[in-house]
């Protein structure tokens, strides 16, 4: 590791150190129908094509809720995915949700589809975080999972795969820390509003 690479690693664990009680208190003092809100600009703004793959996230405490729109999702007929991690190092596999799935506890304590569910190629990812910036560059959680993700999505042939990401307008902070190995959203929706992202390069549906 460089000493360029150990600055940012220090600079992102700082911020991961205010971003994640602000994200806790962001959830606490959320409208009751944040996640409809969020769900309704995500349609306005970015509404999928039909037959889009689209994977999101079971929320953790203190995570945006993104049920509301998998729920929309489903019911407009895209084919839905959980994220599930295979080990450290690795980019995500994708499991078939649907409301009648019956979640189970994985890795990091996240509900994921069982081992037996169809495995999914998303064409839109749904992203949490812990901050955004205008650019899309992102802070997550440091496993660098969605990053990797995206790298292999991208070189793996098939159509390119965008990146939105879902928090609270909050979230969004002036300046997110980023490396030659961070990979911006295409755009960000939150209860508040939606937006394309200034570093994405992904022509976005709804445009």
């Amino acid at each position: 590791m460089t000493g360029d690479d150990e600055a940012l690693r220090r600079e992102k664990a700082a911020l991961r150190e205010r971003q994640g009680p602000q994200r806790q208190n962001l959830a606490t003092v959320a409208p009751g129908d944040a996640g409809a809100r969020a769900r309704d600009h995500l349609l306005s703004a970015f509404p999928p094509a039909p037959g889009t793959i689209v994977s999101a996230y079971w929320p953790l405490v203190g995570e945006f809720d993104v049920r509301a729109i998998l729920h929309a999702l489903h019911a407009r007929g895209h084919p839905c995915g959980l994220p599930v991690t295979v080990r450290r190092g690795t980019p995500l596999d994708f499991r078939r949700w649907t409301p009648e799935t019956a979640l189970e506890i994985g890795a990091f304590r996240v509900a994921v589809p069982p081992a037996d569910a169809e495995v999914l190629r998303p064409d839109v990812l749904l992203v949490p975080l812990l901050a955004v910036d205008r650019r899309g560059f992102r802070l997550g959680y440091g496993g660098g999972f969605y990053d990797r993700t995206l790298a292999a999505l991208r070189a793996d042939g098939g159509p390119r795969p965008r990146a939105i990401g879902i928090g609270f307008a909050g979230q969004v902070i002036e300046r997110v820390p980023a490396g030659e190995n961070d990979i911006p959203l295409d755009a960000f929706v939150s209860e508040r509003d939606a937006w394309r992202a200034s570093g994405g390069n992904g022509e976005m549906d709804g445009e």
